[in-house]
């Protein structure tokens, strides 16, 4: 097995601080920046902008133990966090934690989702997939830190879902969850379109089919019989 090659970022140490000073990094193309963590004091740094910029738009930077070269050293680091201009594609600052070797560390990884197409779901019954979580938490050595997980979804059927504990962890990678907590991670279902499609499709068919109620004449209702006239009655003065 290959050694996994640690994408590098190559730092300086920032010597002016303040909002005016981080302004004047951005206008010159630099990023403003801090490492911390470990048993060393954070440090204050920054990056050359194109460079980072690009290296952020790659997944594996995200999930990857990085070497941060800062000056004359090297050290390894995380991704924690960066924060992006509202509306123009700049990075505004960017923050990394150190990694000892033998710390675990959690952090949250991508989800690549496989076979969909031959699950029962999709090849059987035309249904679709939809992915619940797109990354997920996990918990393990610097070492053992995988690019991504992967989701077989070839046993998935219309109506069900894959949890999150239905997944297999590669090894040396622990499950980040509280509990009994067992989300979602990808479920199947039928399009409501087919579904509404196919409800009107078995009304006109179950009306074609169903015979028109024949007519039921009225009944007849009897005549009424008419009163026989009182009889006249006869007779006279004696």
């Amino acid at each position: 097995m290959e050694a996994k090659m640690a994408m590098e970022v190559i730092a300086q140490t920032r010597k002016q601080q303040g909002t005016g000073a981080s302004r004047r990094l951005r206008l010159a193309g630099k990023v403003p920046g801090i490492v911390y963590g470990g048993k060393k004091p954070a440090v204050n740094i920054e990056i050359d902008h194109n460079g980072l910029f690009h290296q952020l738009r790659g997944e594996k930077f995200h999930a990857s133990i990085l070497t941060l070269k800062l000056d004359d050293t090297s050290e390894p680091v995380l991704l924690r966090a960066f924060n992006m201009h509202p509306w123009k594609p700049q990075v505004q600052h960017i923050d990394f934690q150190r990694v000892s070797a033998d710390e675990k560390i959690q952090m949250k990884v991508p989800l690549h989702f496989v076979n969909a197409e031959v699950s029962p779901a999709v090849k059987l019954s035309g249904g679709v997939v939809n992915h619940v979580m797109n990354e997920l938490r996990i918990r393990c050595l610097p070492a053992d830190l995988p690019e991504f997980v992967t989701v077989d979804l070839s046993e998935l059927t219309v109506g069900h879902s894959l949890h999150v504990r239905d997944l297999q962890m590669p090894k040396g990678v622990e499950l980040s969850l509280k509990g009994a907590e067992n989300p979602p991670v990808a479920t199947a279902q039928i399009p409501k379109l087919v579904v509404a499609e196919e409800e009107v499709a078995a009304e006109a068919v179950a009306a074609v089919e169903t015979p028109a109620a024949a007519e039921v004449p009225a009944t007849k209702q009897p005549a009424k019989a008419e009163p026989e006239p009182a009889a006249e009655k006869k007779g006279g003065k004696a």
